[in-house]
């Protein structure tokens, strides 16, 4: 069937380098793509392809050390080197863009709705009475509950879901030709993740605008997305409709890409492997408010509500669950990290009661993986300082050579050169830092980890080599892990047990298997209809 819908933006040849303190760097190596009127098109690639770049240039919104070449014409006015007052009149009205996280796009020292209410003003002027209904009629559209009182409020007192909806009004405030969103879901949980998908497709029924999609999730493309541009190393690879790209891909690295996702299936212990981490009747409470002068005093909030668990040697449990239901309380309750109520058994200790000083001498066998490796990898330290900083407490008699040793050793284990150690963490991919993490984990030879959403920021191609890591790892080891994650297909390739967790309690647990094709919680169904159908 012939497409006859109309190009509305060309890029031609586009060329992004950046000058660095290690010389030019060629991040987009002259691209061709077209975006169509109406149209999804999807732009895909792991991080560093230059997806984000080309998204950016065509903005103009490249750091100061980036330079842009090449032509980007929107509906025949060319943006490539645009004064700033002309590209103004396109960008934020006619082309807009929103990014993977809001809270750092957002202003957290202003209300949202006076946010919303600035590319209303810049682009159609008018009172602030008549910027105000129209914030209005944008929260309401896009599903903000209680508009009247949220347009008040500030960005940190939205959940992750509603600020990324913020994000989509402000985008739209101007009923744009083209949306730009760059990663609009990575870091939602998979039901919002398929609100937010389900609200950009009613909205661009809605308007006729264009959507480019930049993502690294497959899925989503999938049944998102109606072309397909494959990126690599700041080059295009493959193009093309999305039933074409799936099923008669033609690029080795689209293959590669497509068969990355989460496989494989995890065999149970043995039923007379013993307990390793106990925890019974777990409740965890913060104190929330004030506790000021006429505030009442403090509020308790409970996070982990008399949920109980209990890991065997060799074991993998997958702790399932949106954001706030509990997940990462509880693995760190079980470490005996944040204060908490219950009975907690280390093998055949029991910890109950244990202070931090008695905890100490167990922490070399019990460790915890992040989310966000560089968060928690110190950027003043070398990756072998890092690695090597829980031997100088839990193995003090070591030599400085043999710490060297054992980082050599940790490194090659996860997978990285060893000269590795003497560079620091902005210096590796996102999926290399968490290798270090790993690292630093199991160079005290532990027996249990607590893995907190240790893929969620990575590509599925890194997702897929960390799964393998870490499986090899508990093979070779014989370690147990708790592994804490809303990335569904990753939790059933890595798990043997699975916990679903809401509100702070355990609303159905069981076989991996068992959970995934007979769910009986209506929660468990919805989770696992939201992840299995983007």
């Amino acid at each position: 069937m012939t497409d006859t819908k109309q190009t509305i933006l060309s890029v031609r040849d586009l060329k992004v380098d950046f000058t660095t303190p290690d010389g030019m760097v060629n991040a987009v190596k002259g691209i061709d793509l077209d975006i169509k009127a109406g149209e999804t098109l999807a732009v895909v690639g792991e991080s560093g392809s230059g997806k984000s770049q080309t998204m950016m240039a065509i903005m103009g919104l490249l750091a100061q050390n980036g330079m842009v070449r090449g032509s980007a014409s929107y509906r025949g006015q060319e943006l490539v080197g645009l004064a700033p007052g002309e590209l103004n009149k396109v960008r934020g009205a006619k082309i807009t863009m929103i990014f993977q996280e809001p809270m750092t796009s957002l202003d957290p020292l202003y209300k949202i709705g006076r946010q919303i209410a600035e590319p209303i003003l810049f682009h159609r002027g008018g009172s602030k009475a008549e910027a105000r209904a129209r914030v209005l009629e944008l929260l309401e559209l896009v599903g903000i509950p209680d508009p009247q009182r949220r347009i008040d409020s500030y960005p940190h007192e939205l959940s992750g879901g509603q600020r990324q909806r913020v994000m989509i009004a402000m985008a739209l405030a101007n009923e744009p030709d083209i949306l730009i969103a760059d990663e609009p879901t990575t870091a939602l949980d998979v039901t919002i993740q398929a609100q937010i998908l389900a609200l950009l497709r009613s909205l661009q029924e809605r308007f006729g605008m264009a959507i480019a999609l930049i993502t690294h999730d497959l899925g989503i493309v999938r049944h998102f997305a109606e072309r397909v541009v494959v990126m690599r190393r700041g080059e295009v690879v493959e193009q093309g409709t999305t039933e074409e790209i799936f099923e008669r891909p033609t690029s080795d690295y689209t293959k590669m890409l497509l068969a990355a996702e989460p496989h494989g299936r995890k065999a149970p212990p043995p039923e007379a492997a013993p307990a390793i981490l106990e925890g019974r009747n777990v409740t965890v409470d913060f104190e929330i408010g004030g506790g000021g002068l006429f505030s009442g005093g403090q509020r308790h909030f409970r996070a982990v509500d008399g949920v109980s668990l209990r890991l065997r040697e060799g074991q993998t449990i997958g702790v399932v669950g949106e954001s706030g239901s509990g997940k990462s309380t509880l693995g760190r309750a079980l470490l005996r990290l944040v204060k908490s109520e219950g009975a907690y058994r280390f093998g055949a200790i029991d910890i109950s009661r244990f202070d931090r000083k008695q905890m100490r001498p167990l922490r070399k066998e019990m460790q915890l993986v992040f989310q966000d490796p560089y968060g928690s990898l110190s950027p003043r330290q070398t990756v072998g300082e890092i690695i090597t900083e829980g031997l100088l407490v839990h193995e003090p008699n070591l030599s400085r050579a043999d710490r060297d040793r054992r980082a050599i050793a940790a490194l090659e284990e996860v997978g990285l050169d060893p000269t590795a150690r003497n560079r620091y963490p902005h210096e590796f991919s996102g999926g290399q830092r968490q290798r270090v993490a790993i690292a630093r984990a199991i160079i005290l030879k532990p027996r249990v980890v607590i893995l907190d959403e240790p893929t969620s920021a990575l590509d599925r191609s890194v997702q897929g080599q960390v799964i393998d890591l870490l499986r090899d790892l508990q093979k070779s080891h014989g370690l147990s892990y708790v592994f804490i994650s809303h990335d569904l297909s990753v939790v059933r390739a890595m798990s043997d047990y699975v916990v679903v967790m809401k509100d702070g309690k355990i609303v159905e647990q069981g076989d991996t298997e068992a959970i995934f094709d007979q769910p009986r919680d209506p929660y468990t169904k919805a989770l696992i209809g939201a992840a299995f159908s983007l």
